[in-house]
């Protein structure tokens, strides 16, 4: 697994993550656990994904992994979490997370936002962040 497309990927992945002692890749999955039934899914995944598509000029991570969140947020996949754990390694807030999640209300639809913020909610709350943010004037916040 020692390609140049591999290593691109996984210097990549350590600028997106913190990597610990069970894991280079930190909180990301990257195939590990399917290696029983796909053993070079992880290779794929840390080329294709890291190596290649992050690793090109033109975003910086922020705007990369908001793209991400997004695009999760639009299928309504479960890898989102995992996705806004990276946007705050990153250098997103709370604020910028939870404002995109806002703003694709009229694109993706409230149900698949609404359980986008939930995982959001519980993945600042794990990671001890929170919102700083007040509602804008004319806003209502329950009632």
């Amino acid at each position: 697994m020692s390609t140049d497309r591999y290593q691109k990927g996984m210097d990549k992945l350590k600028e997106l993550t913190i990597p610990d002692e069970n894991s280079p890749t930190g909180h990301m999955e990257v195939g590990e656990s399917f290696k029983d039934i796909a053993p070079d899914l992880t290779r794929l995944v840390v080329e294709f994904a890291f190596g290649d598509v992050y690793a090109r000029p033109g975003l910086d991570n922020k705007q990369k992994v908001l793209t991400t969140i997004s695009a999760l947020v639009a299928q309504g996949t479960p890898q989102i979490g995992m996705h806004v754990v990276t946007g705050l390694n990153v250098g997103l807030t709370p604020d910028e997370i939870a404002g995109c999640l806002v703003h694709l209300i009229p694109y993706v639809g409230f149900p698949r936002v609404l359980t986008a913020m939930k995982v959001a909610q519980e993945v600042f709350a794990e990671q001890g962040v929170a919102i700083t943010a007040k509602p804008e004037s004319g806003e209502s916040s329950a009632g």
